[in-house]
């Protein structure tokens, strides 16, 4: 494995372990499952009337809900959770009484498929939200304990009594036909809920929501430990929405149309009187149409006045003519009046005769005098034509005076018909301004009676049930594969974090990388998990070559081997060291240190086999000599030999560190998965400190990771032989 998932190793070691924690969670997980109670839910669908579209918005039902607003979803919401519905569905189902099974862990909820009815004849406050339990056994009796302690014998069929509360308890005949092999020999717990814990137990476990923010339709969802509980309420509480809502609206439109007779009748009675005044008012001032009274006033005096104005002009000319004629009358002949005004006949005739005349009197002139009495003749005539004719111009004048004058007196008094017409078209205006507000209003009154009338008649609705409650056969809680795979996860992460922390706490070398990050020493060898012979002499006849060639291996060298114990790779290295060395034909000097005193100095030397020879140190008599002796003596002996190999004490010992100082190369032996790594800043020290030469390492069961369950087994067997030796001993 590459060093980057070498921190792997303890887990993957530990696989074992790992994967027991996680069938040991999951096992645990389905224990506790089958001792849970499940909880169920069901959901109902409820679409509200949306009076923007559809039906309610056509023309005969758009103001079916009389005088409603749009409807606001939440609003609906809190009405359906209201107490004003909960009241409606509370006597259609049956939660006011609660009837479990008891079991050895956990109690099962009883309800239409209950083995017993218990019915409730009379039940004292105190009892209420309290448990009775009832034992009920073959022979049909049953023992009923009040929440008191007190209890009471029975059949059932029976009734029982506690003071002022009596029960009625029998089989229910019903769910035992249904189910016939539904156990009623049992203990039950049975409790009596008043209506506010009815109220708080069906609101902890209720749900009123919109599908939706905009869209009309609601979830009324419930939780109970019985489906059938779970799936009744929701349907129960929509239906019960829906005839509040029916009842609210026949109500409002009930109402609605008695207040409309009323407004109606008193309308009708204004409207009377503010016809009675219009009539009276028009018989007091003789008012017909006022519109068709002026127009044909005005008319009239129009026409008046454009007589007057012919007149007028009429008048002029003949006041003109004559005020002409006055002037000029001594020369009346001379004159040429304007007759533009004279039309008739007669007019013209004397007009003719006077210029017929006044042609003879020319030709008379001519024979004749003016005194002849012919020319007087003419004359007299002429004056006769024009006196008559003077005085028709003023009788004329004087007939048109006085025509003009009675068309202005005859205009004077049309107009007068017009000085009380605006007072009239006021008065009028405000009884018919009155008059026409009533008939409105009598009129907007009597079409909302008939819409009122058929809101009250059509007792529907538009909301509708559009997905009903069903039974659910899966309950929601728990949920068996989270819960199992929560607690399979969750064991195998206890069984990481245990592996971690006996792995800190252990805090063991473990792998060659520990070393070389905290340690300055090198690394002479690294001796893997050796199983068989064969492998053992292959990887010693290999590194001690590599040491030849490193030069860590001389003739006549003394090498020094240490450890912090002999388990730490210490015995094993050297015993093989050894025999690799022997088999190569090598004489080797081993020194070593045992307990106890020497005949005759502080060291006994022997020959162990063909080619070894070993030096025993005596503890106790090396504390006799001083440490350049022991280190003399050591040197000296080492000149016969090819190699000598002390095989030293270990580290705190009393001649550790000066056998270590007469070394030629000095190796540590440390094992990964004993040795602390806290031990290796004190080789450091040691090194840096007392500049010991060369110094080495020899790491032992380099990248070994022995399962824990082979670790716990070979702690066992250690602890068995030890107390068979200490047996033994004994």
């Amino acid at each position: 494995m590459s060093s980057e998932y070498q921190f792997l190793r303890p887990y993957l070691r530990g696989w074992f372990f790992i994967l027991t924690a996680m069938v040991i969670s999951y096992f645990i997980a389905e224990k506790y499952l089958s001792y849970n109670t499940p909880i169920y839910q069901s959901t109902a669908k409820l679409r509200l009337a949306d009076l923007n579209e559809g039906i309610p918005n056509s023309k005969l039902f758009k103001d079916l809900d009389v005088f409603a607003n749009t409807q606001k979803i939440q609003s609906e919401i809190e009405l359906i959770k209201s107490e004003a519905i909960l009241k409606r569905v509370l006597p259609k189902i049956a939660f006011s009484m609660t009837i479990s099974r008891i079991g050895k862990i956990k109690n099962t909820e009883l309800f239409s498929d209950s083995p017993l009815s218990i019915e409730k004849l009379s039940l004292e406050e105190h009892h209420y939200n309290k448990s009775f339990i009832l034992s009920v056994e073959a022979d049909k009796t049953f023992t009923l304990y009040s929440p008191e302690g007190v209890f009471v014998n029975g059949h059932l069929g029976d009734s029982v009594s506690f003071g002022s509360t009596r029960l009625f308890i029998n089989l229910n005949q019903t769910a035992l036909a249904k189910k016939t092999d539904l156990k009623w020999i049992d203990k039950y717990e049975l409790r009596f809920l008043n209506e506010e814990m009815q109220y708080s137990e069906i609101l902890k476990n209720l749900e009123v929501i919109s599908v939706e923010k905009d869209v009309p339709v609601i979830r009324i969802s419930y939780k109970s430990n019985h489906p059938e509980k779970s799936a009744m309420l929701p349907n129960m509480l929509a239906e019960a929405y829906i005839e509040d809502y029916v009842e609210t609206k026949y109500g409002a439109a009930n109402v609605t149309v008695e207040f409309l007779d009323e407004r109606i009748k008193e309308m009708s009675q204004k409207l009377s009187c503010a016809e009675e005044a219009i009539l009276n008012y028009r018989i007091e001032n003789n008012i017909t149409n006022i519109r068709q009274e002026t127009e044909t006033d005005l008319r009239k005096v129009s026409q008046l006045k454009i007589q007057q104005t012919n007149l007028k002009m009429n008048l002029d000319a003949i006041k003109d003519l004559e005020s002409y004629m006055e002037k000029g009358k001594e020369n009346f002949l001379e004159l040429a009046p304007n007759f533009e005004a004279f039309t008739d006949l007669l007019s013209t005739e004397m007009i003719k005769k006077i210029k017929q005349l006044q042609s003879e009197k020319k030709d008379l002139l001519m024979e004749y005098t003016p005194t002849n009495e012919k020319v007087k003749v003419i004359d007299a005539k002429i004056e006769d034509i024009t006196s008559y004719l003077a005085e028709s111009i003023r009788n004329t004048r004087k007939n048109l005076q006085s025509k003009y004058d009675n068309l202005i007196y005859d205009i004077d008094e049309s107009e007068k018909v017009f000085i009380p017409v605006p007072e009239e078209e006021r008065m009028m205006n405000i009884l018919q301004r009155e008059f026409e507000i009533y008939q409105e209003s009598y009129n907007f009154l009597n079409q909302k009676r008939i819409e009122a009338e058929i809101a009250r008649a059509a007792k529907s609705a538009f909301h509708r049930i559009i997905t009903p409650a069903s039974i659910s056969k899966v309950p929601v809680s728990p949920n068996y594969i989270i819960i199992k795979a929560i607690s399979v996860l969750l064991g195998m992460l206890c069984a990481l974090f245990i592996i971690f922390v006996v792995h800190r706490l252990r805090a063991r070398i473990n792998q060659i990388s520990t070393i070389e990050a905290t340690s300055i020493v090198p690394i002479a060898a690294a001796i893997p998990k050796l199983k068989t012979d064969q492998e053992k002499e292959n990887f010693f006849v290999r590194m001690l070559t590599q040491w030849q060639v490193k030069d860590l291996l001389q003739k006549n060298n003394i090498s020094c081997y240490t450890g912090f114990h002999k388990d730490h790779g210490l015995s094993f290295a050297t015993r093989n060291i050894i025999h690799t060395l022997t088999n190569q034909g090598k004489n080797i000097l081993i020194v070593q240190f045992k307990n106890g005193t020497a005949t005759n100095s502080f060291y006994d030397l022997h020959e162990d086999d063909s080619n070894q020879y070993r030096m025993i140190l005596w503890s106790e008599c090396l504390k006799l000599y001083s440490t350049e002796t022991i280190q003399n003596v050591i040197r000296e002996k080492s000149k016969s030999y090819d190699h000598t190999i002390i095989i030293n004490s270990l580290f705190g010992d009393n001649f550790t560190l000066a056998f270590m100082a007469i070394a030629n190369v000095n190796y540590v032996c440390v094992d990964t998965r004993i040795t602390a790594a806290k031990r290796l800043s004190e080789i450091d020290l040691i090194a840096t400190e007392y500049k010991l030469p060369r110094m080495h390492y020899i790491v032992n069961r380099v990248a070994y990771q022995p399962s824990i369950w082979k670790q716990i087994s070979s702690y066992f067997k250690r602890r068995a032989a030890l107390n068979e030796m200490q047996t033994q001993y004994a």
